[in-house]
């Protein structure tokens, strides 16, 4: 179909476009994951404070930080969380972002256009990162922080409006949509959480997906991949199969490896161990995630330690399982997640 077809020519691109960037001394392009919200497009004064604070003059990981405090309102820890580093050292960030932007005298405004490649990639990320947030808040009782989904696919819209050209603006919406789709069947009706491969189908946005679908195939056109295209690849992957058993696994492995190109942290290797597990084994894929057991960027990311509890169980080590899980719940995450956790841990123990 055209979909694969397309993903097929992604990963030759993709390829060859990091192959070029090494090639030139350059590291390959920049970061790593629905409908109309209520609250309508977001305004120019928004849009202009989102590009301010990832103007070029401040250090790459301060931009993002400094967004998702400043714009969106999240403290501190949870901006921590979603970069997987200490509390005090984020909020140093933070503090040192703003020195710089009163020093630098930065302005709030939209670039001109011949500014916008400089600041597209942190902009993006900063949007990604808001709805990850929601999509998986690392504290509270609610499964799914609503409000910060609507406000990243409402500013992925406007920046999809802002360079209809950009196919890695299309992608990220495209991401944005295909996942949303799927934001009902996240909890029953008692709001426990309910795994991707237990929900129910027919509660899907099909819309949205078929949204994100078109989005995704257009932006594949341009020819000039990237992290955010591969991302909502993977996902169409999910949101696309009739079943869970129908799920090309081999298909998600091997994007996961094409994205390692353009994101080489530990974080997306675990997301392509759990997709070898799925296609060639669960011993697979915990030799995968034992192999970076000792990353300290993992240590404090409860979903490594959520997966390999879950291979480990697979392999019939429930004794190692159970340490797992119990090293998952040591580290924050919303009341439905831990409440899931811990019954995944009574029926290893």
């Amino acid at each position: 179909m055209a979909r694969h077809k397309a993903l097929d020519q992604l990963r030759r691109e993709g390829r060859r476009a990091a192959k070029e960037a090494a090639a030139a001394g350059d590291s390959p392009a920049g970061p790593p994951a629905a409908g109309d919200s209520s609250g309508g497009p977001p305004g120019e004064d928004e849009l202009g404070l989102i590009f301010m604070c990832c103007h070029p003059a401040l250090d790459p990981a301060a931009r993002i930080a400094l967004t998702l405090r400043s714009v969106c309102g999240l403290d501190t820890k949870s901006i921590a969380a979603a970069f997987v580093v200490p509390e005090p050292t984020m909020a140093q960030r933070i503090v040192r972002a703003k020195r710089k932007i009163r020093q630098a005298g930065l302005r709030m405004r939209v670039p001109e256009p011949g500014e916008l490649p400089s600041r597209l990639a942190a902009v993006l990320r900063v949007v990604y990162l808001v709805y990850t947030q929601g999509h998986l808040p690392p504290s509270g009782t609610d499964l799914v922080r609503g409000d910060l989904c609507d406000q990243a696919m409402r500013l992925a819209r406007a920046l999809a409006a802002l360079l209809p050209g950009e196919p890695e603006a299309a992608g990220l919406l495209a991401l944005l949509l295909l996942t949303d789709a799927r934001r009902d069947a996240r909890a029953d009706d008692t709001g426990n959480l309910v795994p991707l491969a237990e929900q129910d189908r027919s509660r899907w946005d099909q819309a949205r997906i078929r949204e994100g679908e078109r989005l995704l195939e257009a932006a594949l056109r341009a020819g000039r991949p990237g992290p955010y295209q591969l991302h909502a690849a993977i996902a169409a992957c999910h949101s696309c199969a009739p079943s869970a058993a129908e799920t090309d696994w081999r298909q998600i492995a091997a994007l996961y490896g094409e994205l390692i190109s353009y994101e080489p942290t530990p974080v997306i290797e675990a997301n392509r161990a759990v997709a070898v597990a799925m296609s060639e084994g669960p011993a697979a894929g915990l030799a995968i995630l034992d192999a970076l057991g000792g990353d300290p960027r993992l240590t404090c990311w409860p979903q490594f330690h959520i997966a390999r509890a879950e291979l480990l169980a697979r392999v019939g080590r429930r004794a190692d399982a159970a340490q797992a899980y119990r090293a998952a719940l040591r580290l924050g995450m919303s009341a439905p997640e831990r409440a899931f956790i811990e019954r995944r841990l009574a029926a290893v123990t």
